[in-house]
């Protein structure tokens, strides 16, 4: 017997037990059709075919008929050659988001993994770990961002491992800032922190793991020092910007799905497009791939109000890395094992054991100030500039 025989069986029992109590008045016509699923109209056309010819033939019409909405087999065979020609290395998800914004595809994501499984393209996923309570989002957008980064193959062209810095926004999952770098350290935590306030404006905290760029740890695996600062603290600490530690993974848990996510679409789109170095990857992940994630992934904030705050100062300044030196009887001021000479100015014939403040920047320029006046300029190797080419590569900055 086949499932639709055995399924027609079942319903004339059914429908016939329910009838039969409501011929003898034990049910009205509304407790009875609702005993079935059916609406009062449909009980009643039921109730006239039965009595009629008792179910002879069909109880349900539609019963062993294909229906009107299931896919033809054209367009199965299209999907299926689509996902193993050009999407096999995609998962289903990302495929599915494709799909539909690249090639008209109108289907759910159901119907697509499940014809999928069916053409043995994909297998069916295990379960999921043990069940955990997701901590409850901030109410406001700018009250509370993650940052973080992830390290990975990221482009399969360049065959080495990079790190993607992200800063996220708690109460809506929008990515404020991503970006690809060699190495996660101080600079590019901070430049994550400058591109999500010239964005998006000043926040209220950050939340991040421990690592040394971001908190001193007196003793390894202990707590963090509140007193002690790293420069990325000391630039949170001017911004006004609280700065929450993370002492277990479980609390990195929306950035840490978040990149689960970003690990199984931005390699594929990053091959997909062709792009073999840093400065493209970056490029495309600015300007066409976090427009369309966000899109996709943010969801609503509990409050409509925002608590950024525009930000109109000098980042630059703030971000920063400052350290006092006494130059030394040959008028040079050593610094990060580097040593600057000096030279004198219309202000002063030498600065031979005064205090001045070396001050380094996000675009590797390295100034030297005599109180609030900038005595001279190098750039990273020491080599000296003229005050003027200073000031053109701060424009371009």
């Amino acid at each position: 017997m086949s499932i639709i025989q055995a399924k027609e069986i079942i319903l004339k029992m059914r429908f016939a037990e329910v009838y039969g109590r409501f011929m003898d008045g034990d049910l009205t016509s509304e407790e009875a059709a609702s005993m079935l699923n059916f609406s009062s109209r449909t009980f009643l056309r039921k109730r006239r075919r039965y009595e009629e010819e008792s179910f002879d033939g069909c109880f349900d019409r539609r019963l062993g008929k294909k229906s009107s909405r299931r896919a033809c087999e054209e367009e199965v065979e299209d999907l299926c050659d689509l996902y193993e020609k050009q999407f096999m290395d995609h998962n289903i998800r990302h495929f599915h988001s494709i799909a539909r914004r690249e090639y008209g595809q109108k289907r759910s994501y159901s119907w697509i993994k499940e014809t999928l499984y069916q053409a043995g393209l994909v297998s069916k996923s295990t379960r999921g770990g043990r069940h955990r309570k997701r901590r409850p989002r901030r109410a406001m957008t700018g009250m509370m961002l993650h940052q973080d980064g992830s390290k990975e193959v990221w482009i399969e062209a360049l065959g080495r491992p990079l790190d993607l810095i992200v800063t996220m926004d708690d109460a809506t999952s929008e990515i404020t800032s991503a970006f690809l770098v060699e190495e996660e350290g101080t600079q590019s935590s901070l430049r994550g922190l400058q591109e999500t306030i010239e964005t998006k404006g000043l926040f209220c905290s950050l939340y991040t793991d421990r690592g040394s760029h971001y908190f001193f740890t007196p003793s390894a695996g202990g707590k963090v020092s509140k007193t002690q600062l790293t420069h990325f603290g000391e630039v949170l600490r001017k911004l006004g910007i609280q700065h929450i530690e993370s002492y277990c993974p479980q609390g990195r848990g929306r950035s840490e799905r978040m990149f689960g996510t970003l690990q199984g679409r931005l390699p594929q789109e990053i091959k997909r497009h062709g792009i073999k170095s840093i400065e493209e990857a970056n490029k495309y992940i600015k300007e066409t791939f976090l427009p369309i994630h966000n899109e996709e992934f943010m969801c609503k904030a509990e409050d409509e109000k925002s608590a950024y705050v525009p930000w109109i100062g000098n980042l630059r300044d703030i971000m920063a890395r400052e350290e006092e030196r006494v130059v030394q009887k040959d008028n040079t001021v050593s610094y990060n094992g580097m040593k600057f000479q000096l030279c004198s100015t219309e202000y002063r014939h030498h600065y031979v054991k005064t205090k001045v403040v070396v001050r380094e920047y996000q675009d590797t320029l390295i100034d030297v100030f005599h109180g609030p006046r900038r005595i001279a300029s190098f750039n990273q190797k020491g080599e000296p500039l003229k005050i003027e080419d200073t000031m053109e590569i701060q424009k371009v900055a």
